[in-house]
């Protein structure tokens, strides 16, 4: 209620001179190292983060868009399930926070949170970095090894973002688990990537299977329409660049477009949208062409035109990830 500034600038200022003093190579190294572990080329018998240069770099580097992929799948998620407000939240795997984050982004008020990873590195600067955030001051940082063995307590919101591609299949199949055992909503997310959407499948089939009701992306809780191996299902949020992504990257362009797949699901009623864009939508003369995921379950192509009147209108301003129609088209 105090601060200010939105989360995202919040946290963008938080972030900003985390690497004072790292050498430019050195945080450059680091954050190539971290880019080919996320891509799923990741050793799974250590943490990812193993000092403060490492954390350093992960911060400034992928916190924001990890952030914004979260805040999106979140929205989402709330989007479907409107009168639901999480009254304490677990992060699994959460590194340095960023989905604590988007969880305060998504619904204000303070809640109990914990955030566990297994490198304690990440977790301090977790801390220094919430300190920023009044709603944040009080989070729960703890050690926990990830996978198997994994305990957690009973919770309104267990978020794993970006954790499942770090472990082996058993673990995976453990921390899913886990979460469904524990909380009454559970949010996934993953690199949008062929094997990250797969990731996301496994753990959407596991979670339906324990009860859960599928919120988002999809509108309905059967089986994926997509063939295995013809397609995946993702989506984009986009960020803004630091001097970090600029100098590891190249180019000039203030943003760039962070590719996620999830899954959002609960264990009480949801009502999520009778269909979701799921392409960038095609914007043609007099006309838009959208690609749904519809709740027979089925994947269509909508083609709106101006005779649709006020639909077309929404239709030229509908984005990916999108539910549709818009809530005040529906009816």
């Amino acid at each position: 209620m105090n601060d200010p500034l939105t989360p995202a600038d919040s946290l963008r200022a938080s972030l900003a001179g985390l690497l004072d003093g790292l050498p430019p190579r050195q945080a450059a190294q680091a954050v190539e190292r971290l880019i080919s572990s996320y891509r799923g080329a990741t050793p799974t018998d250590a943490p990812i983060l193993r000092d403060r240069a490492d954390v350093a770099a992960y911060a400034a580097y992928r916190m924001p868009a990890t952030f914004e992929a979260v805040r999106s799948a979140l929205e989402a998620f709330a989007g479907a399930a409107p009168g639901w407000v999480p009254g304490s939240h677990t992060d699994v795997g959460g590194g340095t926070g960023a989905a604590a984050w988007a969880v305060s982004a998504t619904w204000e008020g303070e809640r109990p949170v914990t955030v566990l990873d297994w490198a304690e590195p990440a977790l301090a600067l977790g801390r220094e970095i919430a300190a920023a955030r009044p709603a944040l001051r009080d989070v729960r940082w703890q050690r926990s090894r990830i996978g198997a063995a994994l305990s957690l307590e009973s919770t309104d919101l267990v978020t794993v973002s970006y954790v499942l591609n770090e472990l082996t299949a058993p673990d995976r199949t453990a921390l899913v688990d886990a979460a469904a055992a524990a909380a009454r909503a559970v949010v996934i997310v993953e690199p949008g990537t062929p094997d990250g959407y797969a990731r996301v499948i496994e753990a959407r089939d596991r979670l339906i299977g324990a009860g859960f009701r599928i919120a988002a992306p999809c509108p309905h809780s059967a089986a994926c329409p997509i063939a295995p191996g013809t397609d995946w299902c993702h989506f984009s949020a986009r960020v803004s660049r630091s001097s970090l992504h600029r100098q590891v990257k190249g180019g000039s362009l203030a943003y760039e477009d962070e590719k996620f797949s999830y899954v959002a699901a609960a264990r009480f009623p949801v009502g999520p949208a009778p269909s979701r864009v799921v392409r960038r939508p095609q914007l043609r003369k007099g006309q838009v062409l959208l690609d749904l995921c519809e709740t027979e379950p089925s994947l269509r192509r909508a083609t709106v035109t101006k005779r649709h009147g006020d639909l077309y209108k929404a239709a030229r301003d509908a984005d990916w990830g999108d539910p549709w129609p818009p809530t005040a088209s529906a009816g």
